[in-house]
């Protein structure tokens, strides 16, 4: 086996550092004290931060956090392959030389029983200080995020999204039992050994509220909501857009919790042409592969939305990739009275909401909004017109029906029917 050096920690070490610190993670341990986001940024920051590699291989990690005259240890990861060599060892020692040029003179670390790095430190002088209790709390998001999710085009959503869903009672009862809960309540599923999703697929015609219910997930749980638009993917990264891909997953790492929504996903897990010059080919294998990594960290859920099942790779559908294939079907008479109420404000009074539900049997939510606002519109540019204060009634709702273009069609709903039947699993 050839000898390790140590050096400094490169911004392209990024992949094989998270792979290291899964590699020394006990099982059981959920919640690590020092996640990987604030590791990493510890060490783009200037921290002590030193690696060994063997060949082109990263075998050894080793970092730190220095304020003052005290420091802690954050992580120290090694590759199976090089436990118990003293590896570890040589890797706090180069760590203490740096904090001690820094001032540091008391080094501390806090590790869980049986993580990897325990051995070395003690080889190394550091003595188990029993009759301690550690205590935490912590914000979803601190600074070191914020910037990150800024880069990333994400944002965290307003409360209250998941109340202010109207209608859809089905589908939002479905993605609470299945989704919310098991994230919002980790204890009580665990007790009762169920497993968090960490990846699903929520599929219907287009306007049927996917993306709606995506964001209310993540409002719910108050994690940070990043959508990836497939079709804003870059063409000019080495490799394309499955490198392009591959990038976004590798900087998403760097957050402690992150709901990642991808829309119309069938842009990048189309089914493949079996053949090599398939220009999808290689984006769809790429997000084949990234999948199971992204499941291997927890405070991280996957939503994927298509319009249509048929359309995906079949291999992209296959369990184990995703917990969950969720319908979102248009709005029965009961949803889309709940919809027509939230828009229609003061004109509830006056417009005949049976007629309005009747009419829009082929409306997506999207599009009784639509009517909605065209209907509001024409009773403003009334009394702008007349200067009579008079609310929207039937008859302009009913003609701003009429000028609204459905969204359903019969061929696009018994595809959704269709899809149920051979996809559903939830």
């Amino acid at each position: 086996m050839s000898v390790w050096r140590l050096r400094d920690i490169h911004d392209d070490d990024l992949d094989q550092v998270i792979r290291l610190w899964d590699q020394g993670r006990p099982s059981e341990v959920r919640h690590p004290v020092f996640p990987v986001s604030e590791v990493i940024a510890a060490a783009r920051g200037g921290q002590p931060a030193v690696v060994a590699v063997a060949g082109p291989e990263l075998v050894g990690l080793a970092v730190a956090r220095a304020d003052g005259e005290r420091a802690w240890i954050m992580l120290v990861a090694l590759s199976k392959a090089w436990r118990n060599q003293g590896l570890g060892s040589a890797l706090i020692a180069e760590v203490e030389r740096r904090l001690r040029q820094m001032g540091v003179r008391r080094i501390s670390a806090v590790l869980p029983p049986g993580a990897t790095g325990a051995s070395a430190l003690e080889n190394s002088g550091y003595r188990q200080v029993s009759g301690l209790i550690y205590y935490e709390k912590v914000e979803r998001l601190g600074a070191g995020d914020a910037g990150l999710l800024t880069e990333l085009g994400g944002r965290i959503l307003p409360s209250g999204l998941w109340a202010s869903l109207a209608g859809m009672r089905e589908a939002k009862d479905a993605i609470e039992q299945r989704i919310v809960l098991p994230l919002a309540e980790p204890e009580a599923a665990e007790r009762h050994g169920v497993r968090p999703p960490k990846a699903v697929i929520l599929f219907g015609p287009p306007g049927t509220g996917k993306t709606s219910f995506a964001k209310a997930v993540a409002s719910r749980l108050g994690w940070p909501f990043v959508e990836l638009f497939p079709s804003r993917l870059s063409t000019e990264a080495d490799g394309g857009l499955a490198a392009a891909l591959r990038q976004t997953f590798a900087d998403l790492a760097g957050l402690e919790s992150v709901l990642l929504f991808i829309d119309e996903v069938e842009e990048i897990a189309a089914v493949r042409s079996g053949t090599a010059v398939d220009p999808g080919h290689g984006v769809t294998n790429e997000l084949l592969k990234l999948i199971p990594a992204f499941r291997d960290h927890d405070n991280r859920l996957l939503i994927c939305a298509t319009n249509s099942l048929r359309t995906l790779d079949p291999a992209f559908l296959r369990p184990g990739r995703f917990d969950y294939i969720i319908p979102v079907g248009p709005p029965d008479a009961g949803a889309r009275a709940a919809i027509w109420r939230r828009y229609l404000g003061p004109a509830s009074e006056t417009a005949d909401l049976e007629q309005l539900v009747e009419a829009t049997e082929m409306f997506t939510p999207a599009d009784i909004e639509s009517a909605a606002r065209k209907g509001a519109q024409r009773a403003f540019e009334r009394e702008v017109r007349t200067g009579v204060d008079d609310p929207a009634g039937t008859e302009e709702y009913l003609s701003a029906v009429a000028d609204t273009r459905p969204t359903l069609t019969e061929e696009a709903l018994a595809g959704f029917h269709e899809d149920i039947e051979l996809y559903e699993r939830g």
